[in-house]
């Protein structure tokens, strides 16, 4: 079901989600925010309804400029409200998942627990945020502002050894719907793109600290999008969280261990 709630590109699983735990899925940057069947596959095998909500500017999700991740997160308020969900398990992957975290702090009473898959951790001014990015420099234009992050657009391209061969596998196979909804977010245009690496590029808008939520960090190892040391910095500054480190995974083929992940404690 697809709908419009608060301004935002709202969908689920089923009809009616009141009263349900759901898995809250945070899509990763760019995509539509359409719930991808192996995310629907792994919530259905633990009786989880999904939730997949487009973060501003992406889909048909109205834009707002300067958002921070905690703006995105008390966006969802008002929209988990609405759905009348009784708790959250919230989600991310990639740029999903500071979103997800940003949930625990927003939403300490909704939000049981956290997952992220290869998110990166809050900015610090430092070489060692970017180092083993094997294309850092859209995170770099995003950090001198939105002008320099949008001169950058212009000649952007993909660098396909972002991508490690198990990545391509798992695109190639059970993911290829992450690859469709990458293509699909095309006509809806750069903004939300843009404006969520502006939003990794500066302060967050609430501590890591302050969420009390169990999150699981799970990573590959080989990521050459979002480092593994992010997922250690994201572990030393949350007071419940678990490393779930993947010796032979890449940036999209880490997901393959989502049904893993939601079963663990």
């Amino acid at each position: 079901m697809r709908t419009t709630i608060a301004d935002l590109d709202v969908h689920t699983s089923a009809t009616d989600v009141a009263g349900r735990d759901v898995l809250l899925w945070h899509h990763g940057s760019p995509q539509t925010g359409a719930i991808l069947p192996p995310v629907r596959a792994a919530a259905d095998a633990r009786g989880l309804a999904v939730v997949s909500v487009a973060r501003p500017a992406y889909a048909g999700s109205s834009r707002i400029p300067g958002r921070s991740v905690a703006d995105v997160a008390e966006g969802l308020r008002p929209v988990l409200e609405r759905l009348g969900v009784a708790s959250v398990v919230s989600v991310g992957a990639s740029g999903g998942g500071p979103h997800a975290i940003a949930c625990a702090a927003a939403m300490p009473g909704l939000v049981r627990r956290v997952v992220t898959f290869a998110s990166p951790a809050p900015f610090v001014d430092d070489d060692a945020w970017f180092a083993g990015m094997q294309a850092p420099e859209a995170l770099r234009a995003a950090t001198q502002g939105e002008d320099a992050r949008r001169r950058f657009a212009e000649i952007d391209e993909f660098d396909p050894d972002s991508f490690v061969d198990a990545d391509y596998a798992a695109l190639d196979g059970e993911w290829t719907s992450l690859g469709a909804s990458v293509a699909a977010s095309e006509p809806y245009g750069i903004d939300g793109l843009i404006d969520d690496d502006l939003a990794f590029a500066r302060p967050w808008g609430f501590a890591l600290a302050e969420v009390v939520a169990s999150v699981l960090l799970v990573q590959g190892e080989k990521d050459r999008v979002i480092p593994p040391q992010h997922a250690r910095m994201l572990a030393a500054g949350l007071p419940h969280a678990r490393l779930d480190l993947h010796p032979d995974d890449g940036h999209v083929s880490a997901l393959r261990h989502l049904a893993a992940a939601l079963g663990s404690s």
